[in-house]
């Protein structure tokens, strides 16, 4: 692939071992279901004041951790590989104080949801969700999904989201329509990269991960960078309590899932917002291009922002999702 065209993912290509299995986490990590295995079975509660931390267990014996709180509209956060619904804490404040009702889940075998050796796909991923939602009686909900987490946005609202359960949707630096290149997606992310970013994770995940969490993620790479720490151990915090072998089967689910037919089956609004240095899911291989497969969709580009731009760039986003779920 031409450098000129992706000057981002030339270390992945022409760079060291190290500088490979680093550097590949820059182009997919996500930062990245119909009659499947999800389906509630048991609420355990543990009520924090007026806030809520529950768990439920699907089909399939996997118990999904979820936290909620506030009254109006849902909003349903989905986040990115490998981290948790904390992830999220930022939104979760901002739109709770703002008369909404907040709810973010751990993924299956990610954050305080228990291990899960199958069903590490996205169309589980998505009825998980919808199990979730099912089980709250959420409608007219909007959910935000951020790289991993926005494949499974739209994976959910392709396939669930219809009657009234879903009015709009909102992708932040997202993997859809299809990460890795392929015949159908031949500027897409080269395969030795997501090969890169398996072998990291088997081999030292921790190593790998604070390569990650320190470097592009939130482009703390960049010269120039203001460098938060804190942000960065918070990322490792919420990565290294999930399960390894879910979180490794996660990146076939990110990188390999086509979301094409999702995208272009939503009728609900969804708004695209990406950062134009997001060295994660690079902008014209992902948000530019997913735009256009949808029916009402729209984008907005941040110059500058990284991947993790909803967390160290929360006060920009966060009024910008505010105004297009109140339009």
């Amino acid at each position: 692939m031409p450098s000129s065209k992706h000057p981002e993912i030339q270390p992945l290509i022409n760079g060291s071992r190290r500088d490979i299995l680093l550097g590949t986490a820059v182009v997919s990590a996500f930062a990245l279901g119909g009659q499947s295995l999800a389906g509630p079975l048991k609420d355990v509660r543990k009520p924090l004041g007026d806030k809520t931390m529950s768990t439920i267990t699907v089909k399939d014996g996997t118990e999904i951790f979820y936290k909620e709180w506030g009254a109006g509209q849902p909003i349903v956060f989905h986040h990115g590989w490998p981290l948790s619904g904390d992830d999220w804490d930022t939104q979760m404040m901002y739109f709770a104080e703002r008369g909404y009702r907040v709810v973010a889940h751990d993924r299956r075998g990610h954050g305080r949801s228990s291990p899960a050796s199958k069903g590490n796909d996205m169309d589980t991923y998505a009825a998980d969700v919808a199990a979730v939602t099912a089980h709250l009686g959420l409608r007219n909900a909007v959910h935000i999904g951020h790289s991993t987490g926005g494949g499974e946005a739209i994976r959910y609202v392709a396939k669930y989201g219809s009657n009234g359960r879903v009015a709009k949707a909102v992708l932040i630096g997202a993997i859809p329509p299809r990460l890795t290149r392929s015949p159908a997606n031949p500027n897409g992310v080269p395969p030795e990269a997501i090969d890169g970013i398996r072998a990291g994770t088997a081999a030292n995940r921790a190593d790998f991960y604070n390569g990650f969490a320190t470097g592009p993620f939130y482009g703390f790479n960049r010269a120039g960078a203001k460098v938060l720490p804190a942000v960065s151990a918070n990322w490792m915090r919420q990565a290294m309590v999930g399960d390894i072998k879910a979180q490794y089967d996660c990146i076939t689910a990110f990188a390999d899932t086509d979301f094409t037919a999702d995208l272009q089956s939503i009728d609900q609004p969804v708004l695209i917002l990406h950062g134009e240095d997001d060295q994660v899911c690079p902008i014209d291989t992902t948000g530019r291009l997913a735009v256009k497969l949808l029916k009402n969709g729209s984008i907005k580009t941040y110059p500058g922002y990284p991947h993790g731009m909803a967390t160290i760039h929360g006060d920009v986003l966060n009024p910008d999702i505010l105004a297009f779920i109140r339009s």
